[in-house]
């Protein structure tokens, strides 16, 4: 079996899944950060597929970027400036080919990410 990535975005704050966030995937290598993807999260605040499938899969560290800032200004009502929360990075190791899943719960005020299965 070989790696691949996966992710979701929760908004623990509404109690639903967090829709049409842009989410980007970096792999890091020293100074080097690569750009490998880009997608929405989708009504079930999933990308429509592994974010790193596993043609792409290479263990190594990586960075899921998550806009969240963009996605509270649609949903937040009493949105002021400057946002507590705009643009999540998550960096992360992957060591061995199998499944990874990095959730993010999301509320205006906060957030939280464990690696999940």
């Amino acid at each position: 079996m070989s790696g691949y990535l996966t992710t979701h975005v929760l908004d623990t704050a509404r109690g639903c899944p967090a829709a049409g966030m842009a989410i980007e995937l970096y792999r890091l290598d020293g100074e080097t950060r690569t750009l490998l993807a880009t997608s929405l999260t989708n009504e079930d605040g999933r990308t429509d597929g592994p974010i790193l499938p596993e043609e792409d899969f290479a263990t190594g560290t990586y960075e899921l970027v998550f806009y969240a800032g963009a996605y509270l200004d649609e949903v937040e009502a009493l949105h002021k400036e400057p946002r507590f929360l705009d643009i999540i990075p998550i960096r992360f190791g992957m060591n061995e080919a199998v499944h990874y899943h990095v959730p993010l719960l999301l509320s205006p005020y906060g957030y939280s990410t464990y690696r999940g299965s």
